[in-house]
């Protein structure tokens, strides 16, 4: 990064000190290819005079879209029907083979009612869910299935803990496609070896990317490789974002609009 005026960094590059003093003291701006910052120390950026912008709204729709699916694969047991045929077990259709759940009636708990949480709501209603905002847990217990769509930071590192998991139904899921520190992995495999939640969606992870193995033992968890946003106009429309604003700062001398 040395002589950079600017930097387009990706949510797994940490934004701070060490960045900034490699790059040096004519750095301008960072556009983070995301909509989360959790990368990214604002103290030494603004100590630094440092714009820092994010991509909203652009990744919202594919990453809505991609939470359904992942609440679709796991319920209705899409991924692990096609693990199932791709081992070569040997099977017959019956009326009671791999029965899952479907969503209509459920109950969508969901943590984090922002811009993409409310998309999530949309889709989730269109299915004929019943949508639950939550601005905290205090209704855990009611939900069938909780998503998570809060950012991270200090005071939701670990917030779906041993406790948290402890409150769900038994026959509750949960779904990540936020960050994946909110969770606790070791908690929740505990409570997925306890049968303490039905299921787990997971599209991040704790230590990305690496998995926490005992996850990958469980025919009962769905797992992506952060794909949330994962489709090509969603990363495309992300990455005019950060092209728009590295010009607004640098050409152009002025703030960009989605300067965080």
């Amino acid at each position: 990064m040395r002589g950079a005026d600017g930097i387009v960094a990706t949510p797994l590059d940490p934004v701070g000190t060490a960045l900034f003093d490699a790059a040096g003291p004519q750095l301008k701006i960072v556009a983070n290819f995301a909509v989360g910052t959790d990368n990214v120390d604002f103290e030494a950026a603004r100590a630094r005079g440092i714009v820092v912008t994010n991509t909203p709204d652009v990744l919202t729709a594919a990453t809505a879209e991609h939470a359904i699916g992942l609440l679709l694969a796991l319920l209705r047991r899409i991924a692990e029907g096609d693990r199932f045929l791709r081992r070569g077990e040997p099977w017959r259709w019956s009326t009671t083979f791999m029965l899952g759940t479907g969503l209509q009636g459920l109950t969508l708990g969901v943590l984090g009612y922002g811009r993409i949480g409310r998309e999530v709501g949309r889709l989730a209603e269109a299915h004929g869910m019943r949508v639950l905002p939550m601005r905290d847990l205090a209704r855990i217990g009611e939900v069938d299935a909780l998503t998570l769509h809060c950012p991270l930071t200090a005071e939701t590192r670990h917030l779906i803990d041993a406790a948290a998991l402890a409150r769900m139904k038994p026959a509750a899921v949960l779904v990540n496609t936020a960050r994946g520190p909110v969770v606790d992995e070791a908690a929740l495999v505990e409570a997925l070896r306890r049968g303490t939640i039905a299921g787990a969606a997971l599209d991040v992870f704790e230590r990305e990317p690496e998995v926490t193995e005992a996850l990958l033992s469980f025919g009962n968890v769905v797992l992506t490789p952060h794909l949330g946003s994962a489709t090509a106009a969603a990363r495309e429309a992300m990455g005019r974002l950060c092209v728009e604003a590295l010009r607004a700062v640098l050409l152009e001398g002025r703030d960009p609009p989605n300067r965080v």
